[in-house]
């Protein structure tokens, strides 16, 4: 089984999606590696308000930076280039939030993403990203309602953390 691509949207709905955020989507060339991207190609890139991404970028990827963008605080989210930063809280958070907002893109959802997390190699005590969001992000939901970022339903709040 192979991940969903950021080339596999049809049309600007990934780019409408992060724009809810202030994000701007800028692709880069197929050749080309991705500035921004904190752990290589093909891997999604974040420099100050835009993420990149190729044709081949994982979707996940797209959206676990996008996360991480809406989690950081203004100060880290002002200064950032690449490194994404943040603690064992905020990436739980951003880890609920990716799973949340893939329910928000047709012919993605939680479920896709949950198989797409698993295949790439997320890893959780629980053993996979469905058991975990199920049964052990108590902590991530109310981290992510601490800071606005989700209502007490699950639903995002397209606010980014202040």
């Amino acid at each position: 089984m192979s991940v969903l691509l950021c080339s596999d949207p049809p049309g600007d709905l990934l780019s409408g999606l992060i724009g809810k955020y202030g994000l701007e989507l800028r692709w880069v060339n197929d050749s080309t590696p991705i500035p921004g991207s904190h752990f290589g190609d093909p891997e999604a890139g974040l420099i100050g308000s835009t993420l990149l991404v190729r044709a081949d970028t994982p979707l996940h990827s797209a959206f676990h930076e996008t996360c991480h963008y809406v989690c950081m605080d203004g100060e880290r989210r002002q200064q950032l280039h690449t490194d994404a930063g943040g603690g064992y809280d905020e990436e739980n958070g951003v880890c609920y939030l990716q799973i949340l907002l893939a329910d928000h893109l047709p012919g993605f959802g939680r479920e896709r993403m949950f198989r797409d997390m698993d295949e790439w190699g997320y890893s959780f005590r629980l053993g996979s990203s469905r058991a975990w969001f199920e049964n052990d992000a108590e902590d991530a939901s109310k981290w992510l309602m601490e800071y606005h970022l989700i209502d007490e339903h699950d639903r995002p709040t397209w606010k980014l953390r202040k």
